[in-house]
């Protein structure tokens, strides 16, 4: 098995909400910037075309030192491992010592982003609208990123990480949250999540799902394939009508839930210890069950989609190391850096080059990397806002709501 990296405990803790996109504006920071606005949004563009006002012209000489905010095991240096090394190799090329704080949620990214000490930010797809909102992160100029050109086309312009056509980041990498089983207990492959909602299940207690408020929109995802009168279309965009059926499942199933795990690493032992036996998982915690041998599981995408996650690299708008930010930038979506980097942290990579160079070949098989039917089943993670995106308005519920609510929930 290749080697992998646990994702943190509150990967989707939000607590912040996105006040709406009529807050977006270009932030300032170093480096030269441009000022007619982008002409279109497709990757590899020429290096002359006008940018994003408020994105850098130009990338010179690098200042000596980066200071980023990421995801553990998105940013190593042989400490941990010593054969896990993307840092020094960067550092020895560019010159830029790379100081590094890991964000244990995505709420602690945000708080720390505004603080204006940190050039960049691995963010998900659940704090990189409110990083825009909040003037904290600035256009990036993908044109001085000469690896985005080979970024998987479906990463590129997602509401996450690109508004009204303006770039914010450069993807990195991406997954999905998936459904696992003990195949010695469960005798019959489950396709569907509904194995997780039945009132009468034979396996109540037994069963682990994602211990945060996010996990509203795995409901909203079963609901929108079994109740489709409900009219649910993104399970992040939920009116009043469509959040209480999503509340009222979750509150039936917390009758018959076992465990709502916190990290990955809980929900492997909970599995190998017998206390679980089915419920939501990332591919990471079935790689590392499959290796131990323990216990056999299976995992599949269930019929009616799934959520899941996508990162981007994100630029400061107060950066003091603009140009050392957009070095590394580069270089972390860089074919063989990425292939690393997805292999290390149990992700599929954002570069179409990596998945020739992964130590283990059958990596983006596993993670689905370039199979564009499984990820179209996909709904990443999104800040719940209120603004529908449709003729409802402001009718749905904000992240605020969800938050409440899954306090409720759990009880």
């Amino acid at each position: 098995m290749s080697r992998q990296w646990k994702r943190h405990a509150g990967w989707a803790a939000l607590i912040l909400v996105v006040a709406g996109l009529a807050l977006l504006a270009a932030g300032c920071g170093g480096g030269e910037e441009a000022g007619a606005p982008s002409t279109g949004t497709a990757g590899g563009e020429p290096a002359n075309k006008d940018v994003a006002a408020g994105a850098q012209a130009n990338v010179g000489g690098g200042e000596g030192q980066l200071d980023l905010v990421a995801w553990a095991g998105y940013v190593e240096n042989g400490s941990t491992d010593p054969e896990v090394d993307w840092v020094t190799p960067f550092t020895e090329k560019t010159g830029c010592k790379v100081n590094v704080t890991i964000g244990q949620d995505s709420s602690q990214m945000v708080t720390l982003m505004k603080t204006g000490n940190f050039d960049g930010v691995s963010a998900s797809g659940d704090a990189s609208l409110r990083l825009v909102a909040g003037d904290d992160v600035k256009p990036v100029n993908v044109a001085l990123v000469p690896n985005y050109a080979d970024v998987i086309p479906a990463l590129k312009d997602q509401p996450y990480n690109t508004v009204d056509g303006v770039h914010y980041g450069i993807p990195h990498g991406r997954g999905a949250n998936i459904l696992m089983w003990n195949k010695a207990v469960v005798k019959t492959d489950p396709d569907s999540w509904g194995v997780l909602f039945d009132p009468n299940s034979p396996y109540k207690s037994k069963i682990s799902v994602y211990g945060f408020p996010i996990y509203i929109a795995d409901a909203a995802v079963y609901l929108k394939a079994t109740k489709p009168d409900l009219g649910i279309d993104n399970p992040y965009e939920l009116d009043d009508k469509q959040f209480q059926a999503a509340v009222d499942l979750l509150k039936q199933q917390r009758q018959i839930v076992g465990e709502y795990w916190p990290d990955a690493t809980k929900q492997i032992q909970s599995y190998e210890g017998g206390d679980s036996v089915v419920g939501t998982t990332w591919q990471y915690q079935a790689n590392v069950i499959e290796a131990d041998e323990k216990i056999k599981v299976g995992t599949t995408l269930p019929k009616e989609g799934a959520t899941g996650w996508s990162d981007t690299w994100m630029i400061s708008s107060k950066a003091k190391h603009p140009n050392c930010m957009y070095m590394w930038m580069d270089w972390i979506v860089s074919p063989q850096v990425n292939a690393d980097v997805a292999e290390w942290f149990g992700e599929a990579p954002a570069n179409s080059k990596s998945c020739a160079l992964t130590a283990s070949k059958d990596h983006c098989t596993i993670f689905h990397a370039e199979d564009e039917a499984y990820f179209d089943q996909v709904y990443e993670w999104q800040t719940p806002i209120s603004d529908c995106g449709d003729d409802r308005g402001e009718a749905c519920k904000d992240f605020a709501d969800w938050q409440q609510a899954w306090t409720e929930i759990k009880g």
